[in-house]
């Protein structure tokens, strides 16, 4: 796990064999702890941010470069 400083100046910790795949990069699992008991977000590895957001839909969005993980399952009703 990689110690990163988080937005709030905390220290984050970056999971480096756990990730969700994006379009331009993958999305690593963020906790903040080393004991992976208290999970955070995500992190994107394409632009390595801390500023990504995801919807009920499973979507991983990065705010920062667009980076995007598709919907786990989509339905036309949530367009």
């Amino acid at each position: 796990m990689d110690a990163r400083t988080g937005p709030d100046d905390g220290t984050l910790y970056v999971a480096t064999d756990e990730a969700e795949s994006g379009s331009e990069a993958p999305f690593r699992i963020v906790y903040r702890d080393t004991d992976r008991t208290r999970r955070w977000g995500f992190f994107c590895s394409n632009c390595d941010s801390f500023d990504t957001a995801m919807d009920s839909m499973g979507r991983i969005q990065c705010n920062g470069c667009g980076n995007l993980r598709k919907p786990d399952e989509w339905d036309a009703a949530h367009e």
